[in-house]
């Protein structure tokens, strides 16, 4: 199955994981809406898809809040004609102990990453059944599907992702919507490679932060090497063009959760 025309939702799309995954479905031939909730770094994505040689819209959007994502969804349709492919990817990470959890951490790591998948999806939905094709592609974590210390919020909102989709690709079965999941490995984003990242917290005695990153990789990644945002771009593009894929939750990881 071919993308041409058809026309991507990427949220969180501003950089990161979303970028790369947007980037990839632009050059399998969609449109592409930028969702973020910072509107700059939208914006610059998709001037970089226009450059591409695809139509490219930029959307402000909080994930957790019902108006505007129903907003974010319109806008998408009305400015780019249709919705086929969403990728609820908008997420944030903090990394603390669970004797260190605020409440306020806990709720605000669930609301984005748990909430924000069930209101885009829900938004999104009615179109799709409309056209009676649709593809909805959920950003999960390996931390959805085993624990890691000091991530037990981020690993639960994560695996609240997984099932989610399980449940959501059973109800849409018949529709010609596909649900799935993609789980991402460990990447050099602020999570991992940054001075509050976990190569950094979880650096041994006398360790730099890069010996502590180069360590990490080589001991939980069966390939050794971290994989990439455009790595993930690929999955999204074969969910996508998979019509008897669904309802799976699949890690990019290089072997790490065999």
């Amino acid at each position: 199955m071919k993308l041409d025309g058809k026309v991507a939702l990427v949220t969180g799309g501003g950089r990161g994981l979303g970028e790369g995954i947007a980037k990839k479905l632009a050059e399998a031939g969609c449109n592409i809406a930028i969702a973020d909730i910072d509107l700059d770094n939208a914006k610059k994505v998709a001037e970089d898809i226009k450059k591409m040689g695809r139509k490219a819209i930029a959307v402000k959007v909080d994930v957790t809040k019902w108006e505007q994502v129903k907003s974010m969804v319109n806008k998408t349709i009305k400015e780019l004609g249709s919705l086929d492919i969403a990728v609820n990817n908008a997420g944030v990470i903090s990394i603390k102990s669970v004797e260190e959890l605020s409440e306020e951490d806990w709720d605000h790591v669930l609301d984005v990453n748990a909430k924000g998948v069930f209101l885009c999806s829900k938004a999104e939905i009615p179109h799709m059944k409309e056209q009676n094709w649709g593809r909805i592609i959920n950003v999960a974590s390996i931390a959805g599907k085993q624990g890691f210390p000091d991530l037990a919020h981020y690993s639960a909102s994560k695996f609240a992702v997984v099932g989610f989709t399980n449940a959501l690709a059973k109800e849409l079965a018949k529709t010609k919507i596909t649900v799935n999941a993609i789980c991402p490995g460990i990447i050099g984003t602020q999570m991992w490679y940054g001075d509050k990242g976990l190569a950094n917290k979880w650096k041994g005695e006398k360790e730099s932060m890069e010996e502590s990153w180069q360590r990490n990789q080589e001991s939980l990644i069966p390939q050794g090497v971290a994989q990439t945002p455009e790595d993930m771009g690929g999955l999204a593009v074969y969910f996508a063009t998979a019509p008897h894929v669904t309802g799976q939750a699949v890690a990019v990881d290089g072997g790490m959760t065999l």
